[in-house]
Parts: structure tokens; sequence; C-alpha cells
């Protein structure tokens, strides 16, 4: 038995917890104890990206890449003889590696991308051409190439390649062409006597043979696009046949342009080729201008 103090303790302490589960009864459930916030899993960080020269489409040109370019670059044009500013060599060198890089994404939107077995395959027979992978190896690292960059050079390089080349092919081989033959002096005086002997009827071919006596001034089949005055072009397409121009001034002298004879014709190789670098500057300069491109600072 407890002493009779003890005991009332005890009774009281009793009542006490009887009477807060019965209050616990009455309003609800027992409190739940506060807990803590759950601890969040820390989202993994972005990995950083490596020092840029520029985004293109959300694909990096590393600076590093960028640098290596411009290092060969810089020797081709010494080796040449040739010297550009480093103005200069920096924009052309940018220039050509967004070109590249919009040409390969280009090439991949429409099906065609190198593998990397297909890779591998190139490289291979490079180094068979070269004489073996030392051989290569020694190749890469005497024009600043290291193993990766000249992997990812090589890959962007022939997706690019494929996608010029499914630009030039669309090029028609014929177009609408006049046959001209001009008459050419370095003299404006020169130029305003032979259009007065035109005027007064004189022979355009023998007036020609004057001042070019191998080729009479003959140009030949001539697209649009192709010559490289836009006066001469603009008269040339603007007179009917057998009709001359006036005297078109340029850089080159003083024209008096005859045509012979307008139609669709068959394009020459010197032609062709003029308007297919036209059609791939067009078609760079288009996808430029809807393209996501950043330069870094």
């Amino acid at each position: 038995m407890f002493p009779q103090p003890r005991r009332v303790l005890i009774q009281l302490s009793l009542l006490l917890v009887l009477g807060l589960s019965a209050c616990s009864s009455l309003f609800g459930a027992p409190a739940t104890p506060t807990l803590p916030p759950p601890t969040e899993t820390p989202i993994p960080p972005t990995a950083t990206p490596p020092p840029l020269a520029a985004t293109v489409n959300g694909e990096y040109i590393t600076r590093a890449e960028f640098e290596e370019e411009l290092g060969r670059f810089q020797s081709a044009r010494k080796a040449l003889g040739k010297t550009v500013s480093d103005e200069d060599a920096q924009q052309t060198v940018l220039d050509d590696l967004i070109d590249q890089v919009l040409l390969a994404q280009a090439a991949r939107t429409q099906g065609f991308e190198l593998t990397d077995d297909g890779l591998q395959s190139r490289l291979d027979a490079l180094a068979e051409k070269a004489g073996g992978a030392d051989a290569l190896a020694k190749w890469e690292a005497d024009h600043g190439y290291t193993d990766a960059s000249f992997r990812l050079s090589l890959k962007r390089a022939d997706e690019a390649a494929w996608m010029r080349d499914k630009i030039v092919a669309e090029v028609p081989t014929s177009a609408d062409q006049v046959h001209i033959q001009q008459i050419l002096t370095y003299n404006e005086d020169d130029a305003r006597q032979v259009l007065e002997k035109l005027n007064s009827g004189q022979d355009f071919n023998d007036l020609a043979a004057i001042y070019d006596p191998v080729t009479r001034g003959e140009l030949g089949w001539v697209p649009r696009g192709y010559l490289l005055d836009a006066n001469v072009e603009q008269a040339a397409f603007g007179l009917p046949v057998d009709a001359f121009s006036d005297v078109i001034t340029t850089p080159a002298g003083f024209h008096i342009i005859k045509v012979l004879a307008h139609e669709e014709h068959q394009l020459t190789p010197d032609a062709l080729l003029s308007l297919q670098e036209q059609a791939l500057k067009d078609w760079v300069s288009q996808e430029r201008g809807k393209s996501q491109i950043t330069i870094a600072p």
C-alpha cells in the first residue's frame, strides 16, 4: 500500500490521463504530432557548357574549336603568301563554321546523318590514304586537331557536304538566256563615237572587230545572275533581239551590248557553277534569317 499522500498523487495522475483521453474522444482523433517537411531531392546541376564561340539553334560551336579552325585558316593564308587582318580572319572562320552547322542540321532533318560506324569508315579510309593510323594521327596533330575535334569536324563536314550537294543538284541545267556581243572601250569618247557609227547604220560585228579582233566581242549565252555588272545584265535582258544598247559604264570600261538571241538554253559549265554557287549563298542567307544564332561576346 502506498502512503496516503502518494496514493492521492497517483489517482490524480490517472484521472488527468483519463480526462485527456475523454476529451480526445469528444473532439476527434488525437492530434497528429507536427513532422518536419520531407527533404527534397536536389535537382542534379546542369552541366556547365564549355566556353563558346557561338550557338546555332542550340548546337554549340566551342571556343576551342573556333580557335583551332582560326589557326588553320591563318596558317593556310600565310602559306599562300596572303595576309588578312585578325578581325577579318575571325569573321570568315566564324561565318564558315556557322554555315557548316546550318547545312549539317538541315541534312539531319532530311534524313542524312553520319553515324558512328559511317564516321569510323571515313576515318579508316583516310588512314589508308595517309599511310596508316599513325600517319593520320600525325597529320591531325600537325594541323592542330585532337582526335575528338577531328572526328567532330569530319562528321559536320560530311553532313554539310551532303546538304550542299543536294542544294546545287536542284539548280536546273538550262535557263532563260541571252546570246550577246559587246564592244568594249576604255575611253568614253571612243564609245560615244562607236555609238554614233552604229546609229548611222555601220555593222556591229565590224566595229566590234576593231576593239576585239580575236573574239569580236562574243560573250556567248548568259543567264540572269551570271554577269558581273547588274546594269549590263539589265540592258541585255531588256533589249529585243538584234538591238544594241546605249553606252553602259562599268568599272571595266564602256560597253555597248547587242542581243543576238534570247531563249531557253543549256547552261555552260561555268554558268551552271556560278548559279549553283548563288543558290547555295541564297539558301544559307535564308536559313540564317530563320535560325537562332547567338555569338558569344
